[in-house]
């Protein structure tokens, strides 16, 4: 490591209990890898929805004041009144920030890392943000040569999300599958996976734009929540596809509520005797996303065999295997330009992206919209 610099840039973000979050990068002493570690010089690092409720929480970024230097950038927001208490467990804590990215492995902690040193690797490390992080062994995954740092970077969050998604569609046993917000990077992966495993998928949109992107894809079912008769087409979609599991983006509002309903009006059709409690398929719908921070409205049409929760991707493959993590893991390497391909609609640098203009940009979470930090 004697040819590293001695210092790097690092982003944290902090909630004080001034009633504030300060957003900066600051320079620290080069990490050095332990055994089972490698460091990885970070070359690109994708933010996430994942990443902004860490990196931004509920921060007013539209009340965002600037200070430090343009190398080392320091950015406070107001966070409102009723979000204090919820911060108590990270109060004061300066947290790093970054779930995912790719770049070159530069120097191992042991012998077991030594090999992957002048690889290029995607990482899961929570630090990405930064310009080198040390990442476990076992969190890396050698990206083929033919592969860029930009071509890695999102090959973790998004494709084994979209791949979790169709594993626990199988393993809950529902035919077909659900999904909102379907026109974003990782709907379009979903609608890719679909299409290639044969999986019934239904979308549902906002605009018709977001249809016509999906549809372009070969989408069979894509419906806009907008339309006046959204829950017939819904209904009629239930019914086709057998769907009786769904991914939310949204979660807030009437949405998930419109789908459970819809699920159980499909499934009550199947139904040769009357039951006052609806039909005994039970249905659920994963919230996986927050666009709407709304309460989840459950309408009393939905009959009582269903559940809507909450999905986390590190919660699944906890559960899910080794064998399964790796077979996952496998096809994202081989589809990585293809199924798995992530679009940028920005590049930016790391200390760009602490300008308000740019962080309410990524922060409206557009779909579609998906900002790149780059390192060079």
């Amino acid at each position: 490591m004697s040819d590293l610099p001695a210092t790097m840039r690092k982003m944290t973000s902090e909630v004080k209990s001034n009633g504030t979050l300060e957003v900066r990068l600051s320079e620290v002493p080069m990490p050095k890898p332990g055994p089972g570690h490698v460091l990885v010089k970070v070359e690109a690092a994708p933010v996430n929805p994942s990443d902004l409720a860490l990196l931004l929480s509920m921060a007013d970024v539209s009340g965002a004041e600037v200070s430090g230097t343009d190398d080392l950038p320091v950015v406070t927001m107001p966070m409102p009144s009723f979000a204090m208490p919820m911060m108590k467990g990270r109060m004061d804590q300066a947290m790093p920030v970054g779930n995912e990215g790719a770049g070159t492995v530069v120097a191992a902690g042991d012998k077991d890392g030594e090999a992957m040193i002048g690889r290029r690797v995607a990482a899961a490390g929570g630090e990405m943000f930064s310009e080198y992080h040390v990442v476990p062994v076992a969190l890396c995954m050698p990206l083929p040569d033919s592969a860029s740092a930009r071509d890695g970077a999102s090959s973790f969050v998004n494709p084994m999300t979209s791949l979790a998604m169709t594993e626990v569609m199988k393993r809950e046993k529902s035919k077909g599958l659900i999904h909102t917000a379907a026109a974003s990077n990782l709907g379009q992966m979903l609608q890719r996976i679909c299409a290639a495993d044969g999986i019934p998928l239904v979308n549902i949109v906002r605009k018709p734009e977001q249809q016509a992107i999906l549809k372009d894809l070969g989408a069979t079912h894509t419906l806009n929540s907008q339309d006046d008769d959204f829950m017939q087409q819904l209904v009629a979609a239930c019914v086709e596809t057998d769907a009786t599991i769904a991914f939310d983006a949204v979660g807030g509002g009437n949405l998930a509520g419109q789908i459970v309903t819809a699920m159980e009006m499909a499934q009550a059709g199947k139904m040769t005797e009357y039951s006052r409690y609806g039909s005994d398929t039970q249905k659920h719908v994963y919230v996986y996303g927050r666009l709407d921070l709304s309460p989840t409205v459950i309408p009393p049409g939905a009959g009582m065999a269903w559940g809507v929760g909450g999905f986390l991707l590190p919660h699944f493959l906890a559960s899910a295997g080794a064998e399964t993590r790796m077979r996952m893991a496998g096809r994202v390497l081989s589809e990585l330009t293809t199924t798995f391909a992530s679009h940028y609609s920005d590049e930016i640098t790391l200390a760009e992206a602490l300008k308000p203009d740019v962080m309410a940009q990524y922060n409206a979470r557009r779909t579609g919209e998906k900002f790149l930090i780059t390192m060079n």
